[in-house]
């Protein structure tokens, strides 16, 4: 048997080279986004990036405090301005290939927001019914009564129930 030439050295990363690449997506692209003047752009975040594996596309997920009415033309603005973005990338970036950028608008932060505003609307809660377990728990109290009566010798018989009455 032959040893290997160089022993395997444990791996210096804790996550993979697709985490890691979306991490540094998402600063230089927020960082270009502030140096990009274009009011359509002025209150948007990158929320997350979702790079495929082979690292050719990333996807750009974005979040605005316009709402949902100003997603159109965010995208719209983003388009624009890809071109300009991309080339922050490739500069910034140390890889053999730049991923091609799309923008999409992050939909689970909204889902989220709405079901805690669900949450926090008790008017449309409906009421709770009474759970099955109450009223089992209702009906073993009273038998437990009952047995204790019939087992603590205080029925009255004989000479005890002519002196009781």
């Amino acid at each position: 048997m032959t040893k290997p030439r160089r022993p395997q050295a444990p791996s210096t990363h804790r996550y993979p080279r697709t985490a890691r690449l979306s991490t540094s997506l998402q600063e230089v692209i927020a960082d270009e986004l502030t140096r990009i003047d274009d009011e359509r752009l002025a209150l948007v975040t990158i929320t997350a990036i979702d790079v495929d594996p082979e690292m050719n596309r990333a996807i750009v997920f974005f979040d605005s405090l316009m709402g949902d009415e100003a997603d159109a033309h965010i995208l719209v603005a983003l388009a624009d301005h890809r071109v300009r973005i991309q080339g922050s990338v490739a500069r910034q970036l140390r890889s053999k290939k730049t991923p091609i950028l799309s923008f999409k608008p992050d939909e689970s932060i909204r889902a989220a927001e709405r079901i805690e505003r669900i949450l926090h609307d008790k008017a449309t809660l409906p009421e709770r019914p009474p759970s099955p377990s109450d009223d089992t728990d209702n009906d073993t109290d009273n038998d437990s009564d009952s047995d204790a009566d019939t087992h603590t010798g205080d029925t009255l018989t004989g000479d005890n129930a002519r002196d009781g009455e």
